[in-house]
């Protein structure tokens, strides 16, 4: 009886050091939203232009009371064409979207530099996630909803 209590309170010691020293969670990554994509881009989808991908683009809100770090996270959907972040902070509060074109990425808008779409117009699920491929976020459409869509 005496092991199992002093193994018990052991195991029971170490959850609470680990939680202690910071060890991420759940509702860490869960801080930094997908909260709008614009999965159809206006007018035709032919022929693609840059203007045209960089219409179409995933909008990531920091919900957060703290700036936090998306370096190397990645943004992919159901068909895994991915997008890994670059070096990159989003303040507390603050909203980032990525797009699917070129350009010059800033603190508010990050680019994918693709050269056709990755947002699919009939379904899709575009998928947030941190360094280990967990956490993060999810949001997904169908043809019933509107472009941009509010996840």
């Amino acid at each position: 009886m005496r092991k199992y209590i002093v193994v018990l309170a052991t195991t029971a010691l170490a959850s609470t050091a680990l939680l202690a020293v910071g060890v991420p969670s759940a509702e860490a990554a869960s801080k930094l939203q997908i909260t709008k994509v614009k999965y159809d881009s206006d007018g035709s989808d032919a022929p693609v232009t840059n203007k045209k991908l960089n219409d179409e683009w995933v909008r990531i809100t920091n919900t957060d009371d703290r700036t936090r770090t998306l370096t190397h996270w990645t943004l992919r959907d159901a068909s895994n064409h991915v997008y890994t972040f670059p070096t990159f902070t989003l303040d507390a509060g603050e909203r980032v979207w990525v797009h699917t074109g070129s350009g010059t990425d800033t603190a508010h808008h990050l680019y994918q530099n693709r050269g056709y779409y990755v947002w699919n117009n009939t379904s899709d699920t575009a998928k947030l996630r941190n360094t280990s491929g967990t956490g993060g976020d999810t949001c997904s459409w169908t043809t019933s909803d509107d472009s941009p869509y509010y996840c």
